[in-house]
């Protein structure tokens, strides 16, 4: 399939580092970015600590205590977006603190519907890139990817890529090692990256061209509808 163009991807990293352009993460989703844009896809990066955006599960937590909330305005971006990539580092085995910052507000956004009374994630894509020097790809994917799945994003067959060094305190990717950059040769991310990147964008396509999922038996009416089980019936309680 081709016709990438029409789509839109937004890079969201939840790197700890202040500076983007000190993060290592930030060097991996580059490389996801880059194979999108060269197929057209109009591409959004977004650094989260760029912004102001507190904890909590409230569309805009200036009702809630806090005197500040850039989340509002980076919804719009969000919602504009046909693909979503989460950027995180590893941190004790986990995703970042802004990670899940991230994860709390896009919950906080779930209730909001599409124009077949769908979740508002309904017919986006999802996926994720990992970096680390110690274990854990795996683990913050299948949390990150649960996450969006569960929103209602749709996510490809290998939906997630990333790089870890040796286990202990070591090089994170992108650092120079002896004349080369950490992680830049490695032959498992880059398939990865390469794979997950392409899916993603395929997805969006084909689900862009049906329109989305069908909407029978599926949005928040559904159970009042008569798509419910006749529990009265016997075959349901053999």
């Amino acid at each position: 399939m081709t016709g990438f163009a029409d789509l839109s991807a937004l890079y969201v990293n939840t790197s700890l580092k202040r500076e983007w352009r000190e993060s290592h993460t930030a060097l991996l989703m580059g490389a996801s970015a880059d194979i999108m844009e060269k197929q057209g896809v109009s591409v959004d990066r977004l650094h989260m600590l760029d912004h102001q955006v507190p904890p909590g599960v409230y569309p805009d937590m200036t009702g809630h205590g806090w005197p500040r909330d850039d989340w509002p305005a980076l919804w719009e971006r969000v919602k504009a977006a046909d693909i979503l990539v989460i950027g995180t580092p590893i941190w004790l085995g986990e995703e970042s603190s802004v990670c899940r910052i991230l994860i709390e507000r896009l919950y906080g956004m779930s209730g909001g519907l599409n124009d077949r009374g769908q979740s508002v994630y309904y017919g986006k894509v999802g996926g994720c890139v990992v970096t680390g020097n110690e274990d854990g790809i795996k683990h913050v994917a299948m949390t990150v990817g649960y996450a969006l799945n569960h929103l209602g994003y749709t996510l490809p067959p290998q939906a997630d890529c990333g790089w870890i060094g040796e286990a202990g305190p070591g090089p994170s990717y992108g650092d120079e090692v002896e004349g080369a950059r950490a992680g830049f040769g490695n032959d498992f991310t880059q398939r990865n990256t390469t794979i997950m990147t392409w899916n993603l964008m395929h997805l969006a396509l084909m689900l862009r061209a049906a329109g989305g999922y069908p909407n029978e038996g599926n949005d928040r009416r559904a159970w009042k509808a008569g798509c419910r089980f006749d529990y009265e019936n016997p075959d349901y309680r053999a």
